[in-house]
């Protein structure tokens, strides 16, 4: 049967706004998306780290519970779960301060048997760290070689730009394999410094086929060798805008998954295709936009089963 994976860091985050927590919960970018996809009921598999600590059994049980496969977790003694201090600002959106303690040996896992038109995906500023580089381009290879759709969210954030010409060149690569980059205005400024989503696509063609670009609320671009479209999202009041993009990364993947598009049809995709695929990602990132949770309610997901 065909999976999906996520690849990506896993943290404890508490919430803050006008510095009072407000709330606790499991995150982490790729975590996030592989949650509303197992809230969905598709079959996600989770590839990460995290201790065997008490917030690190409370993820665990977190990640059952949402039908999130756990088989490539690896639980290290020597360290502790990554907690994350989520500060929002005026317009709810969030700084971070990270509290983390890994142990020597990172993510001692034992590599997934990739079949075919799989779905991986990865990104983030774990997909950049050169401690679980070599682990993370075995897998990509090897989901690569096996002929896996993969997506990267390059997720690169303004806090990190002094280390762009270290970091370019792993970006760079990690585009170098996938099927479809997903990034945000701002990625594409920080990286590229491409003003619009043409500028961005110039740079990202050379390495990837397919570029679905985000502006906040205002827009939604796709460029590929075959489309070329804008879409306008509707202005939405948030309450927390962490996991939005998370969110509209397990949009894409719903999309793609419940469509069948296997990798072959990726440059057969419509006008219409990817219009009807990313109005469900804007769905799922409004979502989230709206509570403190980084995923989907599960009220929300139920709605989405019975239209099935």
């Amino acid at each position: 049967m065909r999976k999906i994976y996520a690849i990506g860091e896993t943290l404890y985050d508490i919430i803050f706004q006008n510095n009072q927590p407000k709330a606790s919960k499991p995150g982490g970018a790729m975590l996030n998306t592989a949650v509303t996809l197992g809230r969905l009921r598709l079959p996600v598999n989770f590839i990460s780290e995290y201790s065997d600590d008490p917030v690190g059994e409370k993820i665990e049980t977190f990640l059952e519970e949402n039908h999130v496969q756990t088989d490539h977790i690896y639980r290290y003694h020597d360290g502790q779960t990554a907690i994350s201090l989520a500060f929002l600002d005026k317009d709810n959106n969030a700084s971070y301060t990270f509290y983390k303690s890994y142990p020597p040996e990172r993510l001692n896992i034992r590599i997934p048997e990739f079949q075919k038109d799989d779905i991986l995906i990865f990104g983030s500023f774990f997909a950049l760290n050169s401690d679980v580089r070599k682990k993370l381009l075995d897998l990509l290879q090897k989901a690569s070689d096996q002929g896996a759709i993969i997506l990267y969210d390059p997720n690169f954030r303004s806090p990190h730009k002094e280390e762009l010409p270290s970091l370019k060149p792993v970006i760079l690569q990690n585009m170098s394999f996938a099927d479809i980059v997903r990034g945000s205005d701002e990625d594409f400024r920080n990286i590229f410094g491409a003003d619009n989503a043409e500028q961005a696509y110039e740079a990202v063609r050379q390495y990837c086929p397919t570029l679905v670009y985000t502006a906040s609320n205002h827009f939604v671009a796709i460029q590929s060798p075959t489309v070329t479209a804008k879409f306008e999202v509707p202005e939405i009041t948030t309450i927390s805008t962490i996991g939005a993009g998370d969110n509209f990364n397990a949009g894409i993947i719903y999309g793609l998954f419940k469509r069948n598009v296997k990798k072959a049809d990726l440059d057969k995709l419509t006008i219409d295709d990817w219009k009807n695929i990313q109005e469900r990602a804007v769905s799922f990132a409004t979502n989230v936009c709206q509570s403190y949770d980084n995923y989907i309610s599960r009220k929300f997901a139920n709605r989405i089963i019975s239209e099935r």
